[in-house]
């Protein structure tokens, strides 16, 4: 414990104050659209959407070795934003083929990214990827990440009335003007936004469950939407410090130790609320 705390406030460890900083601003992001995906029931679009992005990446690796330089980061986020506005679109009006198409976008775009790095020159991992490493965080990532923060938080605090609505009772929300299909579009496209720039913190793989896991536990006690975004953004910080202070003292990977915690107090609150 001590090593770790001279190491945060060591200036030959950055990329350790990084991390932590890192944690705490992705908290928000998962926190408050976690709760929207976890009340919505929407995880397996949000899953969807998370793995498809490494056909975006594999494909911008692909084109900068061969042709022109691609950040893997607008790869990503082209992937993503398209494979949200499908399976959200898909979701509103063909119901019944919803489960086909997540799973065709899931693994088709999980292929896709395994394919281009196998033909990207050079040695391309993918785990690389789909696992993460909060540890190489850069500057201009925290930067995205505070500016993608406020745009939620402005956009979650603007729109809070017709995101409940929508969110508990559609009906009653369209009766009442509420553009729902734009509301889920906008939060899927929003999600898919964050997908890309958590995956660096926890993976594509694990993000998913980075989305779900805090605000699984803050549902166990919260009363109401607001209340649980609250609860799910301290639950994630919790998570993201606990994280990183535990794989730097275990040696262990980050991304990896902050979904087991995670996993750990939710499934100890779940099982506290089904004995009660």
């Amino acid at each position: 414990m001590h090593s770790f705390f001279e190491a945060l406030f060591s200036a030959n460890f950055p990329f350790l104050r990084n991390a932590l900083f890192a944690g705490v601003l992705s908290s928000l992001l998962f926190g408050i659209l976690g709760s929207l995906v976890t009340v919505r029931r929407i995880g397996s679009l949000a899953g969807a959407v998370s793995h498809a992005v490494l056909g975006g990446i594999g494909l911008a690796l692909f084109l900068s070795s061969r042709f022109f330089s691609v950040s893997p980061l607008a790869g990503a986020l082209v992937f993503a934003v398209l494979s949200a506005i499908i399976v959200g679109l898909v979701s509103m009006k063909a119901k019944q083929r919803e489960d086909t198409v997540i799973n065709a976008i899931w693994v088709i775009g999980m292929s896709l990214g395994v394919l281009f790095m196998a033909k990207t020159p050079g040695y391309a991992d993918p785990s690389t990827w789909l696992f993460g490493n909060i540890l190489l965080i850069s500057n201009r990532d925290l930067i995205f990440l505070g500016i993608l923060d406020v745009i939620v938080i402005i956009l979650a605090r603007r729109f809070y009335a017709q995101i409940e609505a929508s969110s508990f009772d559609e009906e009653f929300a369209r009766t009442r003007g509420v553009p729902v299909g734009k509301v889920f579009l906008i939060l899927l496209g929003l999600t898919a936004v964050a997908i890309v720039l958590l995956q660096t913190f926890v993976g594509i793989v694990m993000v998913i469950a980075m989305l779900t896991l805090p605000a699984g536990s803050a549902s166990v006690f919260s009363r109401s939407l607001g209340g649980m975004m609250f609860a799910s953004c301290l639950f994630s910080a919790f998570f993201s410090i606990a994280g990183v202070l535990s794989g730097w003292i275990l040696d262990l990977p980050i991304g990896a130790m902050t979904v087991i915690i995670a996993g750990v107090v939710f499934l100890g609150f779940s099982a506290f609320k089904a004995l009660k």
